[in-house]
């Protein structure tokens, strides 16, 4: 019986163990070798701690038959169930039992998917409240934070790096402008990329451009996998990846589609056979949207079903008769073009049609997609609407807070009555102070790649004071200078608006309104 009364404390031992450890009622600090040592004194393992079981069993046969089966049973039910369930695990630690009772949402290694605000211009604002490693859900992007931090970041456009990028370098993924609050807080980046990896990853280095203040530098690499590649944060400017190899390269692909808007009974539309890259399909829209022609973009699913190889040949077909130019393409990746190539359809008569991507040494569908009169139809009868009722809104507004005569002078302030045009005024010195306080380290490159300045003039500017604020109201004065009368907010406002900071848009939109 003594045996018998062992083995009932024994599994009692066990169940307390497991309802502690698994619902963290207080942490666990008894390890499994110290509860079977309660069995025998000589048992120091969970093996042999099973034998002795096996040796009670058969002594407590001769004594009480039917008290030892039942015992038995729930004794071989508890083992099954502790084995099964695995809780025999280590002992852990009482920071990784708080780690579990407090109910984290995330696991090591785990990324927490987070949305970000939009900003004007293309900028994102993200804020992330601890510790942690964060998914972007709109770029991609994710971040290794060690403590709360708020994160601004954009999608800039490779064209603008060209020069940088020379072979066997090749783009790989979008480039983006990141900042933090706090430049040690944010340790790592990882950049998506387009690339499929396939059996060729052995023979790719990756590594990322890196546009500092100084000049552009290749830095390595932290890690990659099939859809990121890791750096760590050495500053803050405008960073991409970039890849050097010897095979030829395959990408994601996407294709993107525009219908011009007219009068005209006939369709036409614009194709864009594009790599999956934020910055390619960002210069897409932005090209579209500087075009002469009005565009709609026709939402047809993007990602094509096969990979994208440069040098090969693709044709668009359509099952209607339609105008196809060209009709063949060869497929290169055009991120670092100023100008996208495009495939034009033409139809004289409106109708439903499919489109089709065909690769030509294959021949097999890349993309498909149904075209159909409700896709655009409906979608400027929305447009319109909206407009209207934007319309009514604002009338609606200005009617019940202005009196007539005050809406009358609201709208003729700041204009000439003589020739109806909007009155100039250039920027005052305390207005480009104002500016030059918030611009960070890359004002230099601002102040050549935006403003049209030369190095030779950053040198003679630099070399006057060396103040860094002076420096940079210097850089804006010699603007406004060159600008003559022309030397407005707006002008500098359009000069700026995709270069610059959300604080720095917003200061001018305030100048804007002054005027």
């Amino acid at each position: 019986m003594d045996f018998n009364c062992l083995y009932v404390f024994e599994n009692i031992i066990h169940s307390f163990i497991f309802l502690v450890k698994h619902t963290c009622l207080i942490p666990c600090c008894i390890s499994f070798s110290k509860v079977e040592s309660y069995g025998t004194k000589e048992d120091d393992s969970a093996q042999e701690c099973k034998s002795g079981d096996d040796s009670s069993e058969n002594n407590s046969e001769s004594s009480s038959e039917s008290e030892s089966d039942t015992e038995e049973a729930d004794i071989r039910k508890t083992d099954e169930k502790l084995e099964k369930n695995e809780l025999l695990p280590p002992v852990e630690s009482e920071a990784n039992s708080q780690f579990r009772c407090e109910h984290v949402k995330t696991e090591h290694n785990q990324k927490e998917q987070v949305t970000p605000r939009r900003l004007s211009r293309g900028q994102f604002w993200l804020k992330l409240e601890a510790e942690g490693t964060y998914q972007c859900t709109v770029t991609g992007l994710i971040f290794d934070v060690t403590k709360a931090a708020v994160i601004k970041y954009s999608v800039l456009s490779w064209s603008k790096y060209a020069d940088y990028v020379k072979k066997p370098w090749i783009v790989g993924g979008p480039i983006f402008d990141v900042s933090c609050d706090s430049a040690s807080v944010l340790t790592s980046i990882q950049f998506p990329h387009s690339l499929s990896l396939n059996d060729h990853e052995s023979d790719m280095t990756f590594k990322v451009l890196h546009i500092k203040s100084t000049g552009p530098a290749f830095e390595p690499s932290v890690d990659h996998s099939v859809t990121h590649v890791k750096w760590h944060v050495s500053s803050f400017s405008p960073v991409g990846p970039v890849i050097q190899t010897q095979e030829p390269v395959q990408y994601n692909g996407a294709v993107i589609l525009y219908k011009v808007v007219n009068n005209h009974p006939s369709l036409s539309f614009r194709v864009y056979v594009a790599t999956n890259n934020d910055s390619f399909i960002k210069d897409i829209s932005k090209s579209v949207k500087h075009s002469d022609k009005k565009f709609i973009k026709i939402d047809k699913p993007p990602v094509c079903l096969k990979r994208l190889q440069n040098g090969k040949r693709y044709r668009l077909i359509s099952e209607s008769e339609a105008e196809i130019t060209p009709e063949e393409i060869e497929f290169v990746d055009g991120s670092l073009l100023k100008l996208k190539s495009y495939i034009e359809v033409y139809l004289e008569q409106p109708m439903e049609f499919t489109l089709s991507l065909i690769e030509l040494e294959s021949e097999e569908i890349v993309w498909k997609a149904k075209l159909r009169e409700c896709d655009w139809i409906l979608h400027d009868q929305n447009k319109n609407e909206q407009k209207r009722k934007t319309v009514r809104n604002r009338r609606r507004k200005s009617s019940n807070s202005l009196s007539d005569e005050e809406f009358y002078n609201k709208r003729l302030k700041g204009r000439d009555i003589s020739d109806g045009t909007k009155a100039k005024t250039t920027l005052t010195d305390q207005q480009l102070m104002t500016l030059a306080k918030k611009m960070g380290k890359d004002w230099k490159e601002i102040a050549i790649e935006c403003l049209k300045l030369e190095m030779k003039d950053i040198q003679q500017i630099q070399a006057k004071e060396e103040e860094v604020n002076v420096h940079k109201f210097l850089m804006l004065e010699k603007w406004r200078k060159g600008e003559k009368s022309n030397g407005t907010a707006q002008n500098l406002y359009d000069s700026l608006k995709d270069h610059v900071s959300y604080e720095i848009i917003q200061i001018l939109e305030g100048f804007l309104e002054q005027t």
